[in-house]
């Protein structure tokens, strides 16, 4: 691909600089580098960037909440979005990197859509460079009447923009088409100080379905400082070669329990004239999930299995914005009793939103029911005889038996 940009600034140089492309730029006597706009970009020295992804605006968040949380999560995630721009603003960040799926589906809602505008074109003095995701293709800019000057967007070919004298950044969007083979094509200035934006999921080889797969091997010397990638919803850096790293810095705010732990960003801090780049993971979700795993093994009663639970919940000090989701474990004798509604409403003033997941199993001690004369007795043996059944299927039907037997309602079935 080739592509030239002139930018004209009275008493200045033209510097030409080419990656895959030839590029025109604009030198001041200062030293100072202009883009396409003639505003400056960056004069050496120092500069930071954010790299964030997969933040997922407008999400349902309908899975495990009601719906007014869902409502209140939903707006949340807007506004953890906002608050981003507004630290980076705070922080003099140069750029804010996104490396797909903003949004959560290609429907981006009017207030969505209309207060990323405003957060962009509010904050002139950081550029945004946004690279779509497998969610939200043409969701932003196709109901946008214009693109801010200060928005950059990349396509289905290699697309390069001159951050600063020695800083670059390089992205393409991955589809079905180009992902096989697009990054064998990449070209850098070895030169340069090279961030690269991919989406999707990251393989050391071709995989089958060639679809949003990033070919780390086809990336290995290319010249790349950092692999700035989104797709995957928790943080991630690892060694790509000799030269450079990637990181996925994963979700901005987790929207179920399967995205646990902290979230937020990642901030690169570029030295240009040392020529190094430093990044560190910025924890910054107004809320985060855990699952809770309670080893129950060896209590016997509905109290006994509340205080393993209140031990794991003060050794950990999860703060009451958490969400949180407790998992029984472990196996308790056939006979003990275990009310989980009961359990789940000690805690439910003490988070954000908390529910309980029962994999616990019972233990039956056949031996000891071998020669019991009654009915209980003759139940237990008659389960032991069913070949249909598995042996935790056995133990969970004696369970609820016994209770049936004891007259008791059954609670946890």
């Amino acid at each position: 691909m080739n592509f030239t940009e002139n930018v004209s600034n009275p008493g200045g140089t033209e510097v030409p600089f080419s990656i895959r492309f030839s590029v025109h730029i604009i030198v001041s006597e200062k030293g100072f580098v202009y883009n396409k706009n003639n505003k400056v970009i960056k004069g050496g020295g120092s500069m930071k960037i954010i790299h964030c992804a997969d933040i997922h605006l407008d999400s349902k968040m309908s899975a495990n909440l009601t719906k007014e949380k869902a409502k209140e999560r939903k707006t949340e995630l807007l506004t953890t979005f906002q608050n981003m721009v507004e630290y980076g603003a705070s922080h003099e960040v140069d750029a804010i990197l996104i490396a797909g799926d903003l949004f959560d589906t290609k429907n981006v809602s009017a207030t969505a859509r209309n207060i990323v505008k405003d957060l962009i074109q509010g904050h002139p003095s950081m550029e945004f460079y946004y690279l779509q995701g497998n969610h939200d293709e043409g969701s932003f800019t196709g109901g946008l009447s214009e693109i801010p000057e200060n928005l950059h967007l990349f396509g289905s070919s290699w697309t390069s923009y001159g951050v600063s004298k020695k800083v670059c950044i390089t992205g393409v969007e991955l589809n079905p088409e180009n992902s096989g083979s697009i990054c064998h094509t990449l070209s850098l200035d070895a030169d340069r100080i090279n961030i690269v934006t991919l989406h999707g999921q990251e393989s050391e080889y071709s995989a089958r379905d060639k679809a949003e797969i990033i070919h780390l091997t086809a990336l290995k010397n290319k010249g790349i400082d950092y692999l700035a990638l989104g797709h995957i919803h928790s943080y991630k850096k690892e060694r790509l070669d000799g030269r450079g790293v990637y990181c996925y810095p994963g979700c901005l705010e987790g929207r179920g329990f399967d995205e646990c732990g902290e979230h937020g960003f990642v901030m690169l801090s570029i030295d240009e004239a040392a020529g190094t780049m430093e990044s560190r993971f910025v924890p910054f979700a107004a809320r985060n999930l855990y699952t809770i795993p309670v080893d129950i093994t060896g209590c016997n009663s509905t109290m006994d299995i509340l205080d393993r639970m209140k031990k794991e919940t003060a050794e950990k000090n999860y703060p009451a914005k958490s969400l949180v989701k407790y998992e029984l474990t472990g196996k308790i004798d056939v006979e003990s009793e275990k009310d989980t509604d009961f359990l789940l409403h000690q805690f439910a003033d003490r988070f954000y939103f908390v529910k309980l997941r029962d994999s616990s199993e019972y233990l039956v001690d056949y031996v000891s029911f071998a020669k019991d004369m009654s009915l209980k007795g003759e139940f237990i043996r008659t389960v032991m005889g069913r070949e249909d059944l598995s042996e935790e299927d056995k133990a969970a039907v004696i369970h609820y038996g016994l209770q049936a037997l004891a007259g008791e309602e059954i609670l946890d079935a």
